[in-house]
């Protein structure tokens, strides 16, 4: 029998990769769970934690998103507009298809007064939620889809919205109050949902 040896260093490298991303890992779970009751502050240390530990770490299952996602959030929910822009830029770049990151994009643009801009990725941000949880509750519907926004509140807010951008009459307080409540709308959903699917297990005997 042959034996194969690995080099000491090798086996060390995987196994830091390995901590770091489970230490990432944890760090975007608290940090999400802090920004989700509204612990802003809390939730951008966490988020600037991970993003120390792997800045390329990718959270989640059927909604994947970054930490520099993350982190652009929480930052933009701390008033930090300039450093939100830079890092949800960031974000996009990594991951063109993040919508909720291009979202929050819009929404910092605007707070910054750079409302033309900020409309089109607003506008951009929502159709792309829109169009992902159309994806999921179609193409999954016999299995966990049927748990991703049910009473389609999320998407009845989007058309509203995106209504409303079409008009050209935009109210940017209350449009800005609409974008900010979709997005922890869907920083929600996939708790919720997993949640949902949950209960409707049958129980084991």
């Amino acid at each position: 029998m042959r034996l194969i040896y690995f080099p000491a260093w090798l086996f060390v490298s995987v196994l830091l990769s390995a901590c770091a991303s489970f230490r990432g890992a944890g760090d975007i779970g608290q940090g999400r769970q802090a920004l989700i009751e509204g612990n802003n502050q809390a939730a951008l240390g966490y988020f600037q934690a991970a993003e120390q530990v792997d800045p390329n770490y990718i959270y989640g299952t059927e909604l994947r998103e970054g930490v520099l996602s993350y982190l652009g959030r929480a930052q933009y929910l701390t008033g930090n507009y300039a450093q939100a822009r830079s890092t949800l830029e960031k974000a996009l770049f990594q991951h063109k298809s993040d919508n909720i990151a291009r979202l929050y994009l819009g929404l910092t643009l605007a707070r910054q007064g750079e409302t033309q801009k900020g409309l089109q990725d607003i506008d951009a941000g929502m159709k792309g939620i829109y169009d992902f949880l159309n994806y999921i509750t179609d193409s999954f519907r016999f299995s966990f889809g049927q748990y991703w926004d049910p009473g389609r509140d999320i998407r009845s807010a989007i058309e509203r919205a995106r209504a409303i951008i079409a008009s050209g009459k935009i109210d940017w307080p209350a449009l800005v109050a609409d974008g900010e409540s979709i997005a922890m709308e869907m920083e929600r959903e996939p708790d919720l949902a997993r949640q949902q699917e949950e209960d409707q297990r049958p129980l084991v005997r």
